[in-house]
């Protein structure tokens, strides 16, 4: 079944031509809904939000004026360009690949799946600097290990976008989804106060769960659907493998290497903690907030970290001489990316004029209320929001804009149910980073499909498809179990927060309550 989905899929034209015609269709779509009248009620501040036309003056005029700014400001594409050229120096002067050889020297074969998948977990707090670090790296990582490198990118792929909703350690992405879910909480008691770490416990359950299970479909389904990979020289052909340093070379230019990477470490710990100085600490925040700023400069700190790390070793292994060769080496990881930025343009595009129609929010206004007619059991209801959740993010990429659309519907109908916040939550991060690996439309799918083509130019998007669906399918089975037995038993989602909630005594509780009436704000 991969295999036909594969074939069937690479016959698509070059993902590029597929952003064109999704930008065509969502033209179309949007000119019917906006002469149809669609519309919906925002439920947090009562006002209307109605479909545009993309052909109307307003989105047209924005569409040609605004075009040189839709592209730069896709939020990956300046990520991905910052960091790249940082690592463009580390790949470069063969800094990844001795790091590379040393890590695989010490962790056996068989444990490499588990450590990256991990690894990848962890790198949620890194944002999308995650997908530009770690896909390439656990890529190169496999192919040291004789394994296929593909295996690794999509180990890694899944551990950090298809595992999305898991998290070690909670972070500001919790923040994020937590506060929309506050907001849409107090329409039923203006008093309540969402805890930070509402998620915590559910979190990492789903990356113990998720662990074994991505484990085994990587080394038992997906890597031998690649089959054996042959080296073909493909792998002295990446950057910084031109040069082959001794033994005694690498372990100097390592040394020198990782001398540098702890001054950058104590520097930005130093923009932390500093006594009286701390720009990377949010002093008038509360709680896990006051590291927001460390958070968001984590990009930057990548960089950083790479140039300086890759400077040093190439300085000591000799394939940096001159500033002029760092120079040049940054310019050709900008270069391997060109293919990307032509990509990102047409993405750019698409994204920007979903969210001109106003078909998203729409969507979810209107899917979130048909849920709540179905009136149905509250496990079925928590396993409804996953699915349906699902659904949309094969089509709207941004969690956050679809949950500040769905909350206010779905978080008090929910709590008058006796269903927490937090627990509701839960269930709309399970379900939105399900298909986030196997839909072209997210916004780091063309990037993931451009690094599996570094190592299999006729890499197309169903063999990407092919690649990913796996772990999609294992992890909603996993995911939904994981919710219904969590609701099912009314385990705490987090510290000090309850999977139910018990409604202020002046609510009236019953299966058909009506929603109250949104309070503008």
């Amino acid at each position: 079944m991969l295999d036909r989905i594969a074939a069937a899929g690479d016959k698509l034209p070059d993902p590029t031509f597929i952003f064109v015609g999704c930008i065509l269709a969502i033209i179309a779509v949007s000119i019917v809904a906006a002469r149809a009248g669609l519309s919906a009620i925002e439920p947090a501040t009562g006002a209307r939000i109605t479909v545009e036309s993309l052909l109307s003056e307003k989105n047209l005029a924005r569409f040609f004026v605004d075009m040189p700014n839709t592209l730069t400001s896709f939020p990956p594409l300046g990520l991905v360009l910052v960091v790249m050229m940082g690592a463009a120096v580390a790949e470069r002067t063969g800094l990844f690949s001795a790091l590379m050889g040393a890590a695989v020297r010490d962790v056996p074969k068989f444990a490499l799946t588990p450590m990256i998948f991990i690894i990848g977990l962890l790198s949620h707090h890194a944002s999308d600097a995650a997908y530009v670090v770690l896909i390439p790296l656990a890529a190169l990582v496999y192919a040291e290990a004789g394994r296929h490198p593909l295996a690794g990118v999509a180990i890694a792929y899944a551990g950090i976008s298809g595992a999305f909703a898991g998290n070690l350690i909670p972070g500001q992405f919790d923040i994020l989804m937590l506060g929309i879910t506050q907001a849409a909480a107090k329409l039923v008691d203006p008093a309540y106060v969402m805890n930070p770490l509402g998620n915590w416990w559910f979190t990492v359950s789903i990356g113990v769960l998720f662990t074994p299970i991505a484990w085994f479909i990587t080394d038992r389904v997906v890597e031998p659907r690649l089959g054996t990979w042959k080296h073909d020289g493909a792998i002295n052909e990446m950057p910084g493998n031109e040069f082959r340093q001794s033994t005694t070379q690498q372990r100097q230019g390592l040394r020198r290497a990782g001398l540098a990477a702890a001054v950058v470490v104590m520097i930005f710990a130093a923009l932390v903690y500093w006594p009286g100085f701390t720009p990377l600490f949010d002093e008038e925040a509360a709680g896990p907030q006051r590291l927001t700023p460390f958070y968001r400069a984590l990009v930057a700190g990548f960089t950083f970290l790479f140039l300086a790390s890759g400077w040093a070793y190439g300085s000591a292994v000799g394939t940096v001489r001159t500033h002029r060769h760092i120079v040049k080496m940054m310019s050709d990881g900008l270069r391997d990316v060109a293919p990307y930025i032509v990509l990102v343009f047409f993405a750019a595009h698409f994204v920007a004029m979903f969210s001109w129609s106003n078909l998203g929010p729409v969507m979810a206004i209107h899917g979130a209320e048909a849920l709540r007619s179905l009136n149905l059991p509250n496990n079925a209801l928590l396993g409804s929001i996953l699915l349906m959740t699902s659904g949309l993010d094969l089509v709207i990429g941004s969690a956050s804009a679809k949950w500040s659309a769905m909350a206010p519907i779905v978080v008090p109908m929910l709590m008058l149910l006796k269903i927490s916040p937090e627990m509701t939550t839960a269930a709309y991060r399970m379900g939105d980073s399900i298909f986030n690996i196997v839909t072209p439309l997210a916004s780091n799918f063309p990037l993931a499909l451009v690094l599996c083509q570094r190592w299999r130019p006729d890499f197309g998007v169903g063999s990407m498809i092919s690649l990913m669906l796996p772990y999609s399918a294992s992890f909603l089975v996993g995911g939904l179990l994981l919710l219904l037995v969590w609701s099912g038993f009314q385990l705490p989602v987090g510290p000090g927060a309850p999977a139910s909630y018990e409604p202020p005594a002046s609510v009236l509780i019953q299966k058909d309550t009506a929603a109250p009436t949104p309070v503008p704000q």
